[in-house]
This record gives structure tokens, C-alpha cells and sequence, in this order.
């Protein structure tokens, strides 16, 4: 690699103290295929040990890297195979897994352990039915336990009875949780097309053909977008594009190195790097204020899925010059809670979980950290799923939802998460209902795009 300049490394010290750029997480991937066993105890046991094993020095390595370099590094996390598939196994309920993670996490330090989860994108095998039941008793008796099921692929189509599963499934988890900001609702993702290596959370967990250890790593940085853009007052729109591409290249970059060396230390493979660009509360990094810098009122203006498709792209095309291998999500996240920018709009009215639904079809993720009025049915909570998984199968991308049913709450107001969580405005959702549509059950048929063979 060619010396850096003196003008780069500036530039770069800039980045993070003004410009809130961080590692948003270096993400340990561990497989308990090897920790599989027909007697539950014996099975945790297995489990914990390998994991107190493999992730002992993570949260050290993080931090050593971080002093080394004066990079953030915010979240040090661990995913694991899909609990579903360890706990086949068994005839147990698989929430004694989830309290194994739990103490875990705590062994080891980490922020996050994902990976409570199954893959029914097709339909229910051995474990599945049984994880996905436990998901709201798990979610409330841990605190650092991330739940994630994929119900649908472009591949397979959409299974619609795990969607409805999921809509009551969310509810239980906000009721379980409704004198902790319905926080076990925060811990869920309901995916299409999930992939096997994302770093993020809550929807991270470690896929089948991964290495049976590695290292993921999420870079962050709409902060500094923004800031590259706000020097550009008058560019046109190829030269935006061009801005944001040579940013998220110097970005990635950086993510790059991180992974490469926590990689070294650990001496575990490095895996990938996922180029997302993820918001946070903190005043100056959100992905809602990148779209007004192009020139937009309000986040939720029209226009507003243009600029981003836009931004999205251009990240993907300067990240992946940055890095040897991508992966994840790779994009830009739009959480509502956890990006001041988006708050705001919603605020102002200026976002609706509509207009949301439809950026998502030029997004990395889709509908994240939405929350909804407490009455809101579970047969509405599955057709929103229902609705953001038809647009990720045929699309042939990720798409995803984590929505908070806030018990006990109305349109307009607000439910306070607090930390990287921040606080989310209780959305508006459609009065009209879905139910006879979710209650029919079956499969949506895969699409034609997927007879690619």
C-alpha cells in the first residue's frame, strides 16, 4: 500500500472528531455445529466453552486497536450458528441457549450476541417452530440477546406462516417488555433474503457456509458524507455521486485495516467488511441529513427515494474499491429511532411509514426500528412484514423490519430507548385491516427472477 500522505492522515483525524466517523462493531462469528448434542446441559456447556474460548481477547483486541490507531470502535459483538439448528438436537425449550449467550456476554464483554435464530424462508424443520415460539421469554430474560428469523428469499418465495408467527411473536415481545420500553421487539428481525456474514445487530448470525471462526467488520460514518457534501454547495448530481464514492471509499478503508489486524490478532480469518452506512442518535450522523445536504427540505420529501438510491449506490461503488471482500448488508441503513435526522421528519410529518416502505426498495435494509401504536394487531405487524419481504424477493436483495408495538401508546408520541437506541416517535399505521389475507397461511410462490439456473 502507498505511504499516506500527511494530508490524509488530517484528514482522517478530522473524520473522527468532527465528523462522529467510528467502527460502528468488529463482529466475531463462531460456529457451534461442533457444540451440537442430544442433552441440553451438555450442549450449553459445549457452547460456553467454546465461545469463553474463541472470544475471550475480542473485546481487549477491539479496545487495543482503538488506543493503536484513535479509531472508535463502539461495538465489540459475537454471532453465532442459528440457535434453531443447535436446538433441533433437543427436545427441550431452546431458551436455556439463550441464557448460555447471555452469560456469555457477559464472560466476554461484548455488547451483542445474534444468532437466537432460524432460517424458515421455505418452512419449518426440527428446532424452528419451537425457537421462533421462545423468542419473547428469551428476549425478555436476557439483556444482550439479538433474535432474527428469515422467512422469505427470492429463491424459496415467502413463507407466509412463519409471517404470521411473527406478527404475534413481535407483540409478546413488546407486551414481555412493556416496563422496559418494549425493548425485546427492538431485539427482532424479521428478514428476507438474511445473509450468513452480517456484522450488524440484531439481525447478525453466523451461516452454515461461513469459516468455522471469523472476524466481520461494520464500518459507519453518514457524518462525514454529510460534511464532504456540505463543502459542494453547487455540485450537480454526477459530482455528488462521485463526493459520496471517494468518501465511502476513505471510510471502508479504514474499515479494511481494522479487520485486517483484529484478523492478525486474534488469528482467526478475516471474513468480510460491510460498508453500511449506520446512523446514530448523536447529532450529525444520520443518513436523513445526507439526503437534505443533496437538497431536500425533509427527509420524506418526493425525491427522497432518488437521492436514496443514489447515495446507496455510490457507497457500494467506493466501498468496494476500499476492500478484498464485502459482505453483509452494504448499504445504507434508515433507522427511524436511532437517526435524529429521521426523527425529525417523522416529527414534522414529513415520513410516513409509507413513503419508508418505498425507500426501502433502493435500501440496504428496509423497515428498522419503527415504532407503532401499542394496539396495533399482530395480523398488522405481519402484513408489514408481509409487504417488506415481497419487496426484498423481488427485488432480489435483504430486506428486513423490526418494529416496537409501544404498549400503552398513541400516535405522536414518544418511546425513549436511550444509548445508541435513541428514542422513536410512535408512527402511523394504516386502520385497515389485512387479516383474512395473513390467516390464509401457505406460500408465496418464488418469483420468476429466480430461475436463474
Amino acid at each position: 500500500m502507498a505511504m499516506l500522505n500527511t494530508g490524509d492522515i488530517l484528514e482522517t483525524i478530522k473524520m473522527i472528531q468532527e465528523e462522529n466517523l467510528d467502527i460502528r462493531t468488529i463482529t466475531m462469528g463462531i460456529s457451534l455445529i461442533d457444540c451440537i448434542d442430544s442433552d441440553i446441559d451438555r450442549a450449553c456447556d459445549k457452547i460456553y466453552e467454546k465461545m469463553m474460548r474463541r472470544a475471550e481477547n475480542l473485546v481487549k483486541t477491539g479496545e487495543d486497536i482503538e488506543k493503536q490507531y484513535g479509531i472508535p470502535i463502539i461495538n465489540k459483538r459475537i454471532s453465532v450458528t442459528p440457535i434453531a439448528i443447535v436446538a433441533a438436537a433437543t427436545k427441550q425449550s431452546p431458551v436455556k441457549f439463550a441464557k448460555t449467550l447471555q452469560r456469555v456476554a457477559e464472560g466476554t464483554g461484548v455488547n451483542y450476541i445474534g444468532g437466537y435464530s432460524a432460517l424458515v424462508h421455505k418452512g419449518f424443520s426440527a428446532g424452528d417452530k419451537e425457537l421462533i415460539e421462545s423468542i419473547p421469554e428469551a428476549l425478555a430474560e436476557t439483556t444482550n440477546v439479538c433474535s432474527s428469523v428469515n422467512v422469505g428469499s427470492t429463491k424459496a418465495g415467502i413463507n407466509m406462516d412463519a409471517v404470521a408467527m411473527m406478527g404475534k411473536i413481535i407483540r409478546q415481545a413488546s407486551e414481555k417488555t412493556k416496563n422496559d420500553h418494549c425493548f425485546g421487539a427492538a431485539k427482532i428481525v424479521v428478514f428476507c433474503n438474511a445473509p450468513e456474514d452480517n456484522p450488524f445487530m440484531a439481525g447478525a448470525f453466523h451461516g452454515v457456509g461461513e469459516y468455522d471462526t471469523e472476524i466481520n467488520v461494520g464500518v459507519s460514518g453518514p457524518g462525514v458524507v454529510r460534511a464532504a457534501l456540505s463543502k459542494h454547495p453547487d455540485a450537480n448530481i454526477s459530482e455528488i455521486a462521485d463526493v459520496i464514492k471517494k468518501t465511502a471509499f476513505k471510510i471502508t478503508r479504514m474499515g479494511q485495516l481494522v479487520g485486517t489486524e483484529a484478523s492478525k490478532r486474534l488469528g482467526v480469518p478475516f471474513g468480510i467488511v460491510d460498508l453500511s452506512l449506520a446512523p446514530t442518535p448523536a447529532v450529525g450522523d444520520s443518513v436523513a441529513h445526507i439526503l437534505e445536504e443533496i437538497g431536500l427540505e425533509s427527509c420524506g420529501a418526493h425525491g427522497t427515494t432518488a437521492c436514496l438510491a443514489l447515495l446507496n449506490d455510490a457507497v457500494k461503488k467506493g466501498g468496494v474499491m476500499a476492500s478484498s471482500h464485502v459482505g453483509g448488508l452494504s448499504g445504507a441503513f434508515i433507522p427511524v429511532s436511532e437517526d435524529a435526522g429521521m426523527i425529525d421528519a417523522v416529527n414534522r410529518g414529513a415520513l410516513t411509514l409509507e413513503k419508508l416502505e418505498a425507500m426501502t426498495a433502493v435500501c440496504s435494509v428496509g423497515l428498522d426500528m419503527i415504532v407503532v401504536p401499542g394496539d396495533t394487531s399482530a395480523d398488522t405487524i405481519s402484513a408489514i412484514i408481509a409487504d417488506e419481504a415481497a419487496i426484498g424477493m423481488v427485488n432480489s436483495k435483504t430486506t428486513a423490519v423490526r418494529v416496537i408495538p409501544a404498549i400503552g401508546m398513541k400516535e405522536g408520541e414518544t418511546l425513549e430507548f436511550g444509548g445508541l437506541f435513541g428514542s422513536g416517535p410512535v408512527m402511523k399505521v394504516s386502520g385497515f385491516s389485512a387479516s383474512k389475507f395473513i390467516s390464509r397461511g401457505g406460500r408465496i410462490p418464488a418469483p420468476l427472477q429466480s430461475l436463474k439456473n
